[in-house]
């Protein structure tokens, strides 16, 4: 096969991901009405919700927006106006398990920071509603298995908002990946991060769940995990420091590097930062390397390998628009969703083993 034909072939299969997941362009020009779709009810108004989530909710082919939660009367009042949400579907922290008698809310999206999650999954699937959590899925393993085994309880579905799941550039190289077509994976180098200039946020606060390898941590180990195809077996190494420690205090990472250890003695690096900006995966083929940057970037990722371009394109907010149909397809056929919770803990168990092997400067099993 030639090269042009490799790439041709490569292109069409991303183009073929992303309009089998859901075209952009059917997505845009949905006619159901809203006793088709799932009503959603968002928990948190903060930037991930206001600015990508309730647009994404606008162009939904499956689910729509039906109700948010907010400890903030003057969110409730725009969100009110802005997305002529009823009275009725406004709750606050306090009001939150009243939504159990609300028809119009089929599922409850945790938009808050990590150390609440748990509560609020807990509480959602004891409402009877589905789940959605934003990632990291908690701040311990313990956490998360709570919030699984609350939702089996319930006999409730839970998902975890890892968006690049379900985005066509990112299945287009876990193919390349899973098929072996480059051959079997030899190594991978993955980087996740950006400069966080607030001083006073959730993430400066370990309280709450803070540090970087919670939050930009976990997408490079989703890079390590889905660019090997594999599970990590150990924690080879890791380092956790701050160049800033008036904003990180008392040992909280701004800065991590880790080294996992994946069957066959594949080795992943992996970085994160709230110091720099880096956005990008290797993977290293027995016959060629697969080069994707940005990784895990809102408005898309791309990249190439010698099969050719890996370049699905689309904008704003597509990657949460896939998320949340691909979802809620999910559990209106009553299938077990592509990232369950299981997918959220086994970050977590991976987080634990870093911060761990950093402590003691041991190799940790996972």
């Amino acid at each position: 096969m030639s090269f042009i034909s490799r790439r041709t072939t490569l292109k069409s299969l991303a183009l073929g991901v992303g309009v089998s997941m859901s075209s952009p362009f059917s997505v845009l020009s949905s006619t159901k009405s809203r006793k088709d779709k799932l009503g959603v009810a968002l928990v948190g108004l903060g930037y991930y919700s206001n600015d990508l989530l309730a647009p994404a909710l606008e162009k939904t082919e499956n689910c729509y927006l039906a109700g948010i939660v907010t400890g903030t009367p003057s969110k409730a009042a725009v969100w009110k106006a802005k997305y002529r949400i009823p009275e009725k579907n406004i709750y606050n922290y306090e009001t939150f398990d009243t939504i159990a008698e609300n028809p119009d809310i089929d599922v409850i999206y945790i938009v808050l920071p990590p150390s609440m999650h748990k509560e609020y999954v807990i509480r959602a699937a004891k409402a009877g509603k589905h789940v959605w959590c934003e990632k990291p899925m908690a701040v311990t393993v313990e956490d998360c298995q709570a919030m699984i085994d609350a939702c089996k309880q319930a006999n409730v579905s839970l998902s975890i908002g890892y968006r690049c799941q379900h985005e066509p550039n990112t299945l287009a190289y876990q193919k390349i990946v899973q098929e072996k077509s480059l051959g079997k994976v030899m190594g991978l180098d993955c980087a996740a991060g950006y400069r966080e200039n607030r001083t006073d946020h959730w993430k400066q606060k370990a309280e709450m769940g803070g540090g970087v390898i919670y939050d930009m941590g976990v997408y490079a180990i989703q890079g390590a995990r889905l660019g090997s195809g594999m599970e990590p077996i150990a924690v080879n190494s890791a380092k956790v420091w701050t160049e800033r420690p008036a904003i990180y205090k008392d040992g909280l990472g701004e800065i991590v590097e880790a080294e996992l250890e994946f069957p066959g003695g594949v080795i992943g690096t992996i970085k994160t930062s709230f110091g720099d900006n880096m956005n990008f995966l290797t993977i290293n083929c027995e016959n060629g390397m697969i080069e994707m940057a940005p990784f895990s970037a809102y408005a898309g990722n791309k990249g190439q390998s010698p099969l050719g371009e890996i370049n699905f394109p689309f904008q704003l907010p597509m990657e949460q628009v896939w998320q949340m149909d691909n979802d809620a397809q999910t559990i209106m056929e009553r299938k077990p969703q592509a990232v369950p919770g299981e997918e959220g803990l086994r970050d977590i168990r991976i987080v634990e083993a870093i911060l761990e092997s950093a402590k003691t400067g041991k190799r940790i099993l996972i």
